[in-house]
């Protein structure tokens, strides 16, 4: 049986994925990503949805990476599991917009919010479709060498 999620993104009707938490509001991918599931984060001009002081509210690339490297990431040239860091996927249609961003486990698959939907655990390319578009940018920074751990945001 097909599930919404498998409609919306048909790759994963052929995946291993596994949905990690029921849906919700009040966050989204992005926030899901910078580790920080108490806000909504996306550069609206004006409204209530969280963004990096700084950081402009514009809906291009260079303005999202700009937002993860006030949390520590870097640009990156591949998605393989690298023991001491955690990495970022940046997802954007064809026009440039970016969509979605997903967040790399320490184990290796992947993790997204997918907009109100569910969390999610997949492979990287599960999600790749017009309704996201493709991987554009990866990202990395070292883990919390404190604990081993991914760095985590205050609430």
């Amino acid at each position: 049986m097909t599930t919404k999620l498998e409609i919306i993104f048909p790759k994963l009707q052929h995946a291993h994925y596994r949905i990690t938490s029921p849906p919700e509001r009040r966050y989204n991918c992005i926030a899901w990503a910078a580790a920080n599931p108490s806000d909504w984060w996306w550069p609206e001009p004006e409204g209530p949805a969280h963004w990096p002081p700084g950081v402009a509210r514009a809906l291009t690339l260079a303005a999202f990476q700009q937002a993860f490297a006030t949390l520590g990431y870097e640009p990156c040239d591949n998605a393989e599991l690298e023991p001491g860091f955690e990495k970022i996927a940046m997802y954007a249609r064809a026009d440039g917009i970016p969509t979605h961003a997903a967040r790399q486990l320490q184990a290796g698959p992947w993790t997204s919010k997918l907009g109100r939907m569910e969390d999610i655990e997949h492979e990287l390319d599960d999600l790749i479709g017009t309704l996201y578009g493709s991987v554009v940018s990866l990202l990395k920074r070292p883990l919390n060498t404190d604990r081993g751990e991914p760095r985590r945001l205050g609430g």
